[in-house]
């Protein structure tokens, strides 16, 4: 029995080994727990049964940034929180990437004082910002779905893309009812 028995009419499949380990990457990611603020209400909310995050190969959020790939800092990140965020960091494998969620974890929010980090990429390499105060499960997924784009463009050499900003208008207009 030869493998043409056994793969019938499949046919050869040929792609490249850039697509297999992007592909893998995006399908595999392992989200870090981080939540600081009210936006980690909305992060855990996304991994409820409503959102399920587990469609995009998040079944788990880790606890240890030795198990996780991607960090999500969900809300603000004060000045002593600060050397913490980027320790994590640094103890994540790599490749890995970073989800600013939410105002204040994007530029400080509505906390413009010394305390607090006017925006996480101070500390870390931020790769996607999702904007809203707090930003809803759904603007959380479709940034990851924005992340996943991103990983799927990069090359296997680890040179990276600029930042991918999200927005979102605080207020949903409908011109046509006007």
């Amino acid at each position: 029995m030869g493998i043409e028995e056994k793969a019938g009419d499949l046919g050869v499949i040929t792609t490249s080994l850039e697509y297999v380990v992007n592909w893998g990457r995006t399908n595999a990611m392992w989200p870090l727990l981080f939540g600081l603020a009210c936006c980690a209400i909305e992060m855990m909310g996304a991994q409820s049964a409503n959102y399920d995050l587990s469609r995009f190969g998040m079944e788990i959020n880790r606890a240890s940034p030795r198990q996780a790939d991607l960090m999500i800092v969900a809300g603000r990140v004060s000045r002593k929180m600060a050397p913490v965020v980027r320790r994590l960091y640094d103890q994540m494998s790599d490749p890995k990437w970073v989800i600013a969620m939410g105002d204040c974890a994007a530029c400080g929010g509505i906390f413009n004082n010394y305390a607090i980090v006017q925006g996480v990429d101070e500390v870390v390499p931020v790769d996607v910002y999702v904007a809203g105060c707090p930003p809803r499960p759904e603007a959380l997924i479709h940034g990851i779905m924005l992340l996943h784009e991103k990983v799927k463009r990069e090359k296997i050499s680890g040179k990276k893309e600029d930042p991918i900003r999200l927005s979102q208008p605080l207020i949903q207009v409908d011109v046509a009812k006007k």
